[in-house]
């Protein structure tokens, strides 16, 4: 290829193209088709140009203006907020309530293992035994033991933060890390299903359960059901990559993939609310049944979110994955 005939052939070319992308005001029909017309011809110009002569100078130029021109042709678009409100009005609690048929039952079991060891460790000493020394078990269940000293020991802004940090993580190790069969997911219900059953068993024993959940409710409610959201639908996730059902395998991880992520957005809100209560609510002095009381509020608006707006969008055909314009085009498509 002789290179300085190639540029003079079509430099022209380049140049429109170079100007059309520059162009700050709306492009007219003409100049659309135009822009989509020399955008395909430098694309070709470059890739004939990288196999027979790959001049530095000149390929530099060309994968800077082809990268310049599709972004414009496909019309790249920025987030505002809008589509925050959009997300947390309409996508949020749609993939929520569309998949409450795995998280509802996640939490069900989870809790019923988590009430049968607790009744477990709180009626066989010996099984007290193995989670500590007589010693440190009184330590942990007296009045102002470390149960309680727990919520109080640290300033309340830094502790709520500490908090949400540890839960988003949590969320979204089961969201993300759901595709490897739900595996890992039901490692952290266990865990979590274990410190819950461990807790309520240890005070139970003592004869002060009701300091326990004093303590745990204000938080825990709201807490726990995001845990069991993140779970249930990180399960869902997993079980998509052993039956996908009409879709592609692809295609299914794909969509139940971005809704998983965008889940995990939406309950790091929700586990925030979650912390301030721990941080602020939980250790406050307030009496025990106003404390618990707004964790029920908290717990009772959540659902009614989800199944209000949530349920709301599902019936209009949401599915809480991302609008047409962010996912790609399964099928060819008119500009």
């Amino acid at each position: 290829m002789d290179l300085d005939v190639f540029v003079t052939a079509h430099g022209a070319e380049w140049d429109r193209l170079e100007a059309l992308v520059r162009r700050k005001r709306r492009l007219t029909g003409t100049e659309a088709d135009e822009l989509v017309t020399l955008y395909q011809r430098t694309t070709s110009h470059l890739s004939l140009l990288l196999s027979s002569a790959p001049d530095p100078a000149l390929t530099g130029r060309l994968t800077s203006l082809v990268a310049r021109a599709r972004s414009k042709v496909t019309g790249a678009r920025k987030a505002s907020w809008r589509d925050a409100a959009r997300f947390f009005t309409t996508s949020f609690p749609a993939a929520v309530y569309r998949l409450r048929h795995w998280w509802i039952p996640t939490a069900v079991l989870s809790l019923t293992a988590a009430a049968l060891l607790a009744w477990w460790i709180a009626t066989h000493p010996e099984i007290q035994s193995t989670l500590g020394a007589p010693r440190e078990l009184r330590e942990m269940t007296r009045p102002g033991g470390q149960y309680e000293s727990y919520y109080s020991n640290h300033p309340a802004a830094a502790f709520a933060a500490q908090v949400w940090t540890n839960n988003a993580q949590a969320v979204a190790f089961c969201l993300v890390l759901g595709a490897f069969l739900g595996l890992p997911v039901l490692w952290v219900l266990f865990e979590n299903m274990l410190n819950l059953g461990a807790g309520l068993g240890l005070m139970s024993s003592a004869g002060r359960l009701d300091t326990f959940l004093g303590l745990l409710l204000p938080h825990g409610l709201l807490e726990l059901t995001a845990v069991f959201v993140a779970a249930g639908i990180g399960l869902r996730l997993g079980w998509t990559v052993i039956d996908p059902g009409p879709r592609t395998r692809r295609t299914a991880l794909s969509e139940e993939g971005r809704t998983a992520l965008g889940v995990a957005i939406g309950l790091a809100a929700v586990l925030f609310v979650s912390g301030v209560l721990e941080g602020f609510v939980t250790p406050s002095g307030l009496p025990t049944w106003a404390r618990i009381s707004i964790g029920i509020l908290a717990e009772l608006a959540f659902l009614t979110y989800v199944y209000v707006l949530g349920g709301r969008a599902v019936r209009a055909g949401e599915t809480g994955d991302v609008t047409s314009t962010g996912r790609e085009a399964l099928l060819p498509t008119a500009a």
